[in-house]
């Protein structure tokens, strides 16, 4: 596996992979690797002849009071997983090699809508922050497939939104989330759980089956299931963000006759803030 740390020996590999023929999947990261980012490395060896994976904890999608000084770190034991997997490269850049200006003089990307709604309501700038990221590593790396994980449902379909609007030539694959045994989703932030949170934190999988299970009452009681999935978490010790039901398409607010739906949750245990989703592609009566 070879490691890239700065633009012009990206640039120099990537010459000779195009020269060769080969198709190339990205993989980007923010570290801490377990085990549902090493899926996604194993369905990208599945797209493309070469797979790359980036690591870089992007600081522009971090609100100022989030966890960007404290968000675990561990490059060399990322790229020795790495290299269990046979990746072909591992894209690490400094700060100033992505974003050689100042923050004030920076050109920024945003997809209008998916930013500011679910997740985006409750983190300003986390998803200008994450388009223009993506965008970057799309740019510089021009990967004929990029993989990411559905547990972050919202930033996946953004992600696809800005790849059609943008015309970019790059197959985007979804992963299904890869849970623990409790069905909480794998996820580098679970770190920050205690002991005794940790138990605990199972319950948001649940409450996503429960509101999945309710749904075939039909749309007029889509609401009353949101609410009470908030509920039960909310009796549980968790300070929910929100606990919707949307269109798994666009995550638009679904009418009457939608069918392909979403259950979708964020809330903090203690410090930790859980994401997760469930999907419910069915008839519902």
């Amino acid at each position: 596996m070879e490691t890239f740390r700065t633009l012009n020996a990206l640039k120099k590999a990537l010459v000779q992979i195009r020269r060769r023929g080969e198709t190339i999947a990205l993989v980007p990261t923010m570290g801490y690797l377990h085990e549902g980012h090493l899926q996604l490395v194993r369905t990208a060896r599945q797209s493309a002849d070469r797979v790359i994976v980036s690591l870089y904890v992007n600081p522009f999608q971090f609100a100022p009071s989030e966890d960007f000084s404290s968000y675990p770190r561990t490059p060399e034991a990322d790229a020795e997983a790495l290299r269990r997997e046979n990746v072909d490269g591992l894209f690490l850049p400094a700060t100033e090699e992505l974003y050689p200006r100042p923050p004030e003089a920076m050109t920024f990307v945003e997809v209008p809508g998916l930013s500011d709604t679910l997740c985006g309501a409750f983190r300003a700038g986390h998803f200008r922050g994450v388009a223009t990221v993506v965008l970057k590593l799309f740019h510089l790396i021009q990967p004929d497939t990029a993989v990411f994980g559905e547990k972050d449902l919202q930033q996946l379909v953004l992600i696809r939104r800005l790849v059609e609007d943008l015309h970019l030539p790059i197959q985007i694959v979804g992963v299904p989330t890869v849970r623990e045994a409790d069905g909480l989703a794998k996820s580098s932030r679970n770190s920050y759980l205690s002991a005794i949170e940790r138990p605990l934190a199972g319950a948001l999988f649940a409450a996503l089956n429960e509101a999945a299970s309710a749904l075939g009452r039909g749309p007029s009681a889509w609401g009353e299931i949101a609410l009470k999935g908030q509920q039960v978490l909310e009796a549980k010790g968790f300070e929910v963000d929100y606990f919707a039901i949307r269109r798994l398409d666009d995550l638009e607010i679904p009418g009457p006759l939608e069918r392909r739906l979403v259950i979708l949750v964020a809330a903090r245990l203690g410090r930790t803030r859980l994401i997760d989703n469930l999907s419910v592609d069915e008839a519902l009566g």
